[in-house]
């Protein structure tokens, strides 16, 4: 046996002693202890038991990783048996526990937290799903189609019924993923139901905690992904709408971080670190896939309006109207509280190219990265508009 080996089962012997210190306990707000183990990383046991609603999602995802790799347990809702299929390899044996769930039925939600000394809801919806009936009239088929997933349903509706039942079965924290231009002012459904969905949880959850992100970006992302799949889509507004995009492992961190911290009862902003347009957002994604700028012409509203109704008539989700009115709304200029949860967001040239070098062509695959120049006018405007 090497000497490599041996310092390895020494080194595991003496974390293995049982030998516990006085920051191993932590006590909850109800009083509940919690007691990690063993050593860091992967196969410890933090003592959290930990419930991710909406963790098949895109943010989801990044954020059980993340709990799961500190060794805290983590209970999964699904929907979908293949949806969360993905998940299980992320913790250790017995850490990710799946539980079938609706967002309807309350007993489901209830058992899927009884156990958590921590909630977090991130369920959402960038659109209203549609399901596709038929209907024999005089032995013609003809189709009814109704949505069984709206914005209300969900972001509303099913938030308050979540944070309700978290409540009542004694969860101490809730945590509830809004979004940073959540406004029940604003002209898109997807804001006011996001806006009036905290309202409804804050009301049944008194100390409930309030996460707003800017627009995501990572490798599932529909901010890059769809910006070199579709650029005509963001020349609306001639690309002149200001967004503060974030990186989704940075928020996924704040996310991991809160279940150590002592936050609670409070909003917090987390918008990207620099405000763009979506016109340099189009110029970055060109340049790093070596890509020609799209030659299309900016559509009128009015147009992008009548094709995005259209685009409703099958049950798949395209462009949905909503989606083109969230195109001409700049993101909230709201100062962020990146120094209270202790992340420093990245800016995102660090990590475009991760993201977008599957649309290169085969001969431009390694080719060195290029970044196109800021616009001057961001210096103007910093980090509001």
């Amino acid at each position: 046996m090497s000497a490599s080996s041996n310092l390895l089962r020494l080194q595991r012997a003496i974390n293995y002693q049982g030998k516990r210190a006085y920051h191993d306990l932590v006590t909850l707000p109800s009083k509940k202890p919690i007691i990690s183990q063993g050593p860091p990383g992967y196969s410890a046991v933090t003592g959290h038991v930990v419930t991710v609603f909406g963790c098949t999602g895109f943010l989801g995802r990044y954020l059980v990783s993340k709990l799961a790799r500190q060794g805290t347990q983590v209970i999964i809702p699904y929907r979908d048996e293949d949806e969360k299929r993905h998940l299980k390899p992320m913790g250790d044996l017995g850490q990710i526990v799946p539980m079938e769930w609706d967002i309807r039925n309350e007993n489901q939600i209830a058992e899927c937290v009884r156990h958590s000394d921590i909630v977090f809801n991130l369920v959402g919806r960038d659109y209203a799903t549609k399901c596709v009936f038929h209907l024999i009239v005089t032995c013609t088929p003809k189709f009814l189609l109704f949505r069984s997933f709206d914005f209300t349903s969900v972001q509303v509706d099913g938030a308050e019924r979540i944070a309700r039942v978290t409540a009542q079965s004694g969860v101490p924290r809730f945590v509830h993923v809004s979004h940073l231009n959540a406004s029940v002012t604003s002209l898109s459904k997807l804001y006011q139901t996001k806006a009036e969905g905290e309202e409804r949880v804050k009301a049944v959850f008194k100390e409930a905690t309030i996460i707003r992100p800017g627009p995501l970006y990572g490798y599932e992302d529909k901010l890059l992904n769809n910006i070199a799949i579709w650029p005509i889509w963001w020349k609306l507004n001639d690309a002149k709408t200001m967004t503060r995009p974030v990186h989704v492992m940075d928020v996924a961190q704040v996310l991991a971080n809160l279940v150590h911290s002592p936050q609670q009862g409070r909003t917090i902003a987390l918008p990207g670190p620099s405000t763009l347009t979506y016109e340099y957002l189009l110029d970055l994604v060109s340049s790093l896939t070596y890509q020609p700028p799209s030659r299309a012409p900016a559509v009128p509203k009015a147009v992008a309006l009548a094709v995005a109704k259209a685009a409703q008539a099958v049950w798949w989700p395209l462009l949905s109207p909503d989606e083109v009115i969230r195109r001409y709304i700049n993101d909230a200029d709201t100062p962020g509280d990146w120094d209270v949860v202790g992340v420093t967001p990245s800016e995102i040239e660090q990590h475009a190219i991760q993201y977008v070098r599957r649309y290169r062509s085969a001969e431009n695959f390694s080719r060195p990265n290029i970044f196109p120049p800021r616009p001057i006018a961001e210096e103007e405007v910093g980090l509001g508009f």
